[in-house]
């Protein structure tokens, strides 16, 4: 199947008509939405925009609430975590609103070896990490990709004691099908691109320069991806570039072309908001900011739209806000981030730890909205009534693409997620989490069991037994 090289399904009039028309729908209307969003099937981009243009204090209660179930039904009370390792900030892109854009030369500017790379493996290994995200900048030199490439054999190489990473998503600039294809025989999860803004106009005024200015050669990539066999791909917009809500629904739009054309939508969302950037006058005021009232009215409307799709919270956003969306729709989370090259191992040595802060402001992409340590913020999942996962098992075991969907949708993928998820939750309170989180953590472990389907809670059991016995690794 040929990818497509046009971006006709992208239709902003329709958009425009469906935004117009979504103020004139009534509560009985919605009430109709709400219902069908609980058979599980996800709603239609009209539907999307109705519950979007809602300010009714009464209507929103009921969409948090039928998001709380949904979310409950599916993903139960795991929260899947991972790292970002920026291994690069050069870019030959001058976006306005990044503090990586090439004109920016306040940015201290480092690409890293591999065995710097190596070293920041370690160090998030250290941490508890088993799932990282690679990301870069957009290199000019042809040996970009191959780096990347060595970065991801660099990663999966690093044992420390009984600890290593054991999945690898990638988030770079737009690729050909045929180094897609080479990134899938690296051994990838996700591969996650943003178009950033789905606004033709918005995008020509914020990418003024470099390949990324090339909308369409940005918005088919997703489609080269799956042409080249990577069947789980990330997408989401950046909030504040451009009216959300049109943002919100080309992306629907973006879901179901992929859908329409590969069988399957993306495997995850992600919900970043413009936050300020070193250098970036446009980062300190988002042309159309987007208020923590309407943001979890974001997470909660697209935890009903599209039910069986991860959504991922970055540390852009505060603990509190982070904690505040966990039951609305957010199914992963990062935790102790660093956005600059190099932050990790820095910060892990004592002696450099404050030089450390201090190149996080000089060499990230954005400020970061929650400092916490990963054992930090584990705690707080499990204190609030969630369970940390560490699983990698679906990459592993090949449940990806449509075959994940087979399994989600009838519900099937709970009876392995669920033991998973405790199973590599106990690995981290084993190895290297705190006292007062072991303490948590055994308290949120006793609460999952106690909730369990005995036949689930027995396969659990052996599984987190064999952990206590020294075994690592152990999945379904």
């Amino acid at each position: 199947m040929m990818a497509s090289t046009t971006t006709d399904w992208l239709d902003e009039g329709r958009i425009a008509d469906t935004l117009a028309r979504s103020s004139t729908v009534d509560s009985g209307q919605i009430q109709a939405i709400l219902t069908k969003a609980r058979e599980l099937k996800g709603l239609a981009i009209d539907e999307v925009a109705a519950l979007l243009a809602l300010e009714q204090p009464d209507l929103l209660a009921a969409v948090f609430e039928t998001a709380r179930w949904v979310k409950n039904e599916i993903y139960g009370r795991r929260i899947v975590m991972f790292a970002p390792l920026y291994y690069s900030n050069s870019c030959c892109n001058e976006c306005v609103y990044c503090a990586f854009r090439r004109s920016n030369r306040e940015l201290a500017r480092k690409t890293l070896s591999q065995a710097q790379i190596a070293r920041e493996t370690a160090a998030l290994i250290d941490q508890g990490h088993k799932r990282l995200l690679l990301i870069a900048g957009e290199s000019v030199t042809d040996a970009g990709f191959q780096h990347l490439l060595d970065a991801i054999a660099t990663v999966y190489s690093v044992k420390r004691g009984s600890g290593e990473i054991r999945r690898v998503n990638v988030n770079v600039a737009p690729l050909s099908v045929e180094e897609f294809r080479a990134l899938k025989a690296a051994g990838i999860g996700t591969y996650q691109l943003f178009q950033e803004t789905y606004h033709r106009k918005t995008y020509a005024e914020v990418h003024i320069a470099g390949r990324k200015s090339d909308f369409d050669w940005r918005l088919n990539a997703i489609d080269r991806a799956m042409e080249a066999g990577i069947d789980d791909v990330g997408i989401g917009p950046l909030l504040g570039l451009a009216d959300w809500r049109f943002d919100l629904l080309a992306m629907m739009q973006h879901i179901a072309h992929l859908e329409e054309r590969f069988g399957v939508g993306c495997h995850t969302i992600s919900v970043p908001r413009m936050e300020p950037a070193l250098g970036s006058t446009m980062s300190e005021a988002p042309p159309h900011h987007v208020t923590d009232a309407d943001f979890k009215k974001i997470v909660a409307v697209l935890r009903l739209a599209v039910p069986y799709t991860g959504i991922i919270m970055s540390t852009r956003e505060t603990a509190e806000m982070r904690r505040d969306t966990f039951s609305l729709g957010v199914s992963q989370v990062s935790g102790g981030s660093r956005t600059d090259p190099g932050g990790y191992a820095d910060a892990a040595d004592a002696a450099g730890a404050a030089a450390a802060a201090a190149a996080a402001d000089d060499a990230g992409q954005f400020q970061v909205g929650d400092h916490r340590s990963l054992d930090d913020v584990v705690r707080d999942i499990a204190e609030v009534g969630f369970t940390p996962s560490f699983c990698t098992a679906c990459y592993r075991m090949g449940r990806t693409g449509r075959d994940f969907m087979d399994l989600a949708k009838p519900g099937l993928i709970r009876e392995m997620c669920g033991p998973n998820a405790l199973s590599t939750f106990v690995e981290y309170l084993e190895d290297y989490a705190s006292p007062a989180t072991v303490e948590a953590g055994e308290r949120a472990i006793r609460r999952e069991l106690d909730a369990m389907d005995p036949k689930i809670r027995h396969y659990s059991e052996i599984m987190i037994a064999k952990v206590r016995d020294g075994k690592r690794d152990v999945f379904r």
